[in-house]
């Protein structure tokens, strides 16, 4: 009887197999597409951030006790952005995902709003875990944006700022 070859490797792959998962947490945050008119070509910009992934996404964060999701955006927008002069606008929706930290699986939930940015929109410093902060013209920053549901949301924005004449 012949001996079947052994599978080189599959101790270590089996062995490496990742915690069950004992507990889901639930986290709200709250976060904006911020825009503004192109001091040059008056067209709309939108200002993205660069995680420490190096993925282009928006401005956002935890939602704090006590605090309305609409303060949330507006003060996590400030905190990330630097911006000190901003209007916070319209819901345009919420999206969700989830992902895996350590044993627990983490379910966010995250409102996002319109945001105007005032007053000196190019006074604008990313905070220190990230990797980038710049505005863009509207297409480019569909273009650039890593997340499929925040693109989506970015659509809904340009409408709501074309049909509002901002």
């Amino acid at each position: 009887m012949k001996r079947p070859k052994p599978i080189y490797g599959l101790k270590k792959f089996v062995t490496k197999r990742k915690p069950t998962i004992s507990e889901v947490v639930r986290e709200p945050t709250a976060g904006g597409v911020i825009f503004r008119r192109s001091h040059k070509t008056n067209e709309v910009e939108i200002l993205l951030i660069q995680d420490a992934k190096n993925r282009w996404t928006i401005p956002k964060g935890h939602i704090e006790e006590g605090e309305s999701p609409k303060e949330t955006a507006e003060r996590e927008v400030g905190e990330e952005t630097g911006l000190k002069a901003m209007k916070v606008l319209n819901w345009l929706g919420k999206i969700n995902f989830r992902y895996r930290r350590g044993n627990s699986l983490v379910l966010m939930t995250t409102e996002i709003f319109l945001i105007q940015g005032l007053g000196d929109t190019d006074d604008v410093h990313p905070e220190d875990w990230m990797n980038g902060i710049k505005w863009f013209p509207a297409n480019e920053a569909l273009d650039k944006i890593e997340y499929d549901d925040i693109g989506k949301l970015i659509l809904l924005g340009l409408k709501k700022i074309r049909n509002s004449n901002l």
